[in-house]
């Protein structure tokens, strides 16, 4: 089977499209680093929306969604905003935990898994 990569950096790709299967790298806050949790998140499923459809497919279609907090504390801003976006009756299977990011303007990470 082919694979195809999106957004092809030196570290990472954005997107791996392998199969019927869409592996999105852990997304971060282009926009809105620094900003309020609820503000990352909002930019974050904007970035996954349209790596999503480059990617040939949608969130109604998402398999697995791993979702990683600076802060355990801001678990309810987030999901606020996650409410709002996510298809009722397509939820996938989600993990939410609290860790130490990349960098301190980062509150926010998100990586999900899809199928085509």
């Amino acid at each position: 089977m082919s694979i195809q990569r999106i957004g092809v950096g030196p570290r990472m790709s954005k997107a791996v499209v392998h199969g019927g299967t869409v592996y999105l790298a852990g997304q971060v806050a282009d926009k809105a680093a620094g900003k309020s949790v609820a503000e990352q998140t909002a930019d974050i499923l904007g970035i996954i929306d349209s790596l999503l459809a480059e990617a040939g497919t949608d969130k109604t279609k998402l398999l697995m969604v791993n979702i990683w907090l600076a802060d355990m504390a801001t678990f309810a801003e987030m999901n606020g905003v996650w409410d709002t976006w996510i298809v009722a009756g397509a939820t996938p299977g989600r993990a939410t935990v609290e860790a130490k990011l990349a960098a301190p303007q980062f509150t926010v990470e998100i990586a999900v898994i899809a199928a085509k």
